[in-house]
């Protein structure tokens, strides 16, 4: 496989046909280059030869993410995101070989979904960069803050005060801005303040379950919807083993850009393939993950629709994901 080419079309695909191919494409690279995913495939006794569509490529199970060293090169890692837990030996490692790999796709799935982040102010309430420079979320939110190039753009978890001012600041002067961050973290400060956010896009970025409480996202939206006055309340899906993001758009439900696809598998046989308003678990192909591995079995229970897909709960015995445990 030619990753020059490769990395630079996945994110000019179009259709299902060119999808197919870069997913086979990525397939048979990451079998032959990732000793993980290769040893799972072999034993789950997958006959390669035969797999002409994606929907039949096998997916590795995301708990080795937390357990091996999932990556399909010997090139130098550049970082490593490491998911959110109680202890260092349940977090998930992902072994970053190409930041530039991972902006590409930040800017575009924005793009995709929002447009140009140069006309957007971000107030990003998540841990900032610099004290979680393993964060995937934080990297994006940076590189997001960096790209508006605007001075008032900036991780405010700690500096709620400027915020308002800045808020008001950019409403008075018709500037374009998103309030981006942790459930309980923007709830909380809806709660404390008595501001309407006209003029704003708010995203909250999961994080709905903090000390043994836990909101569910239709809840958060609609007291979110009430205390800061706004028509919508979107979501971020995204994970720390992955280099794409899914949002949750205006038809109540979560949109992925088209380099990535949602499965949802049957819960009593993990190796089927379910259709459309049947719930199960939700399978992954990132085709960004270029360097680590494309396809990924989580523990996220969810359904597909005609729009996308929605989230509706964790599998039992799962071990808690990614922004819950951030702050």
């Amino acid at each position: 496989m030619n990753i020059k080419n490769y990395i630079k079309n996945i994110f000019k695909i179009k259709n299902e046909d060119e999808f197919n191919k870069f997913a086979l494409s990525l397939f048979h690279y990451q079998y032959v280059n990732n000793k993980i995913y290769n040893q799972y495939i072999n034993l789950i006794k997958s006959d390669v030869s035969n797999i002409k569509d994606y929907t039949h490529i096998p997916f590795l199970p995301i708990e080795l993410f937390r357990t091996q060293k999932i990556i399909s090169t010997v090139d130098t890692v550049q970082n490593i995101f490491i998911s959110s837990g109680t202890t260092n030996n349940q977090r998930s490692k992902h072994h970053i070989v190409s930041l530039e790999i991972y902006k590409t796709s930040i800017f575009n799935c924005f793009h995709f979904f929002w447009g140009n982040p140069k006309e957007f102010v971000f107030f990003c309430l998540v841990p900032d960069l610099h004290n979680n420079p393993h964060s995937s979320l934080s990297f994006m939110c940076s590189e997001l803050i960096n790209c508006s190039n605007n001075s008032k753009s900036g991780f405010y978890l700690k500096n709620k005060k400027t915020l308002l001012s800045n808020i008001a600041e950019c409403q008075k002067k018709k500037q374009k801005f998103i309030l981006f961050g942790l459930g309980f973290e923007i709830l909380k400060f809806a709660n404390k303040n008595n501001i309407a956010l006209n003029g704003g896009v708010v995203i909250e970025t999961g994080g709905t379950k903090k000390n043994k409480k836990r909101i569910v996202r239709e809840d958060l939206h609609r007291r979110l919807q009430s205390l800061l006055k706004v028509k919508n309340i979107y979501s971020e899906y995204g994970m720390a083993e992955l280099l794409s993001q899914s949002y949750y758009m205006k038809d109540d439900c979560f949109q992925s850009p088209p380099w990535k696809k949602i499965l949802i598998r049957d819960k009593t046989n993990p190796f089927k393939i379910i259709g459309n308003n049947n719930r199960g678990c939700i399978n992954i192909i990132d085709l960004a993950n270029i360097y680590s591995c494309g396809f990924i079995a989580t523990n996220d229970l969810g359904h597909l629709n005609n729009s996308g897909f929605n989230i509706i709960g964790r599998s039992q015995n799962s071990v808690e994901r990614g922004c819950n445990l951030m702050v």
